[in-house]
């Protein structure tokens, strides 16, 4: 039986877009194969690891799991998204400076999982931190380098967005 395509409209990082695709097809093979975004990764196709964390409405979902069909209309940030200009957001420099990437698969998901967390609460303790990061696995390191990155972008502060639009600080 062949899958009927459909048009879906959104917004992806700032940008409009329409599609033609399968609806079923998941936002996270759209990201890939259709809009070549490859900065989201598959990690468990199951919903369980975080490495296909996109912003959608600003709200984190994972995007192995999303039918294109639901994202008509939405918003969506991919990682692509976070930086501006050819400038690093600063969870990016974070990363980076803290050495909080270190095979790269789960590095997206991570980061966008902390940019929900910094757009709710600009300041998290370390508990919050693990919290807003407990549904994004990491198989090469313990966790410390990353939350250490999440607390480093929390004290610089600048240019992060929070949930209603305006800057942290």
């Amino acid at each position: 039986m062949s899958d009927c395509l459909h048009i879906v409209r959104f917004i992806i990082n700032d940008e409009s877009c329409a599609l033609n695709v399968s609806p079923m097809k998941r936002l996270l093979d759209v990201l890939r194969e259709d809009l070549h975004l490859t900065g989201t990764k598959e990690g468990c196709g199951e919903g369980e690891c975080g490495s296909c964390s996109v912003r959608m409405n600003g709200e984190l979902v994972n995007s192995c799991l999303v039918p294109v069909l639901q994202v008509e209309g939405a918003n969506i940030q991919t990682v692509e998204g976070l930086a501006k200009n050819g400038a690093l957001h600063p969870l990016q420099q974070a990363f980076l400076n803290c050495g909080g990437a270190q095979c790269g698969i789960c590095t997206p998901g991570m980061l966008m999982a902390a940019t929900q967390l910094l757009s709710i609460n600009p300041q998290p303790s370390m508990t919050e931190i693990r919290e807003g990061l407990a549904g994004n696995l990491c198989r090469c390191t313990g966790f410390k380098r990353i939350f250490d990155s999440v607390i480093a972008a929390a004290a610089d502060g600048r240019d992060i967005p929070t949930a209603q639009g305006s800057s942290a600080r």
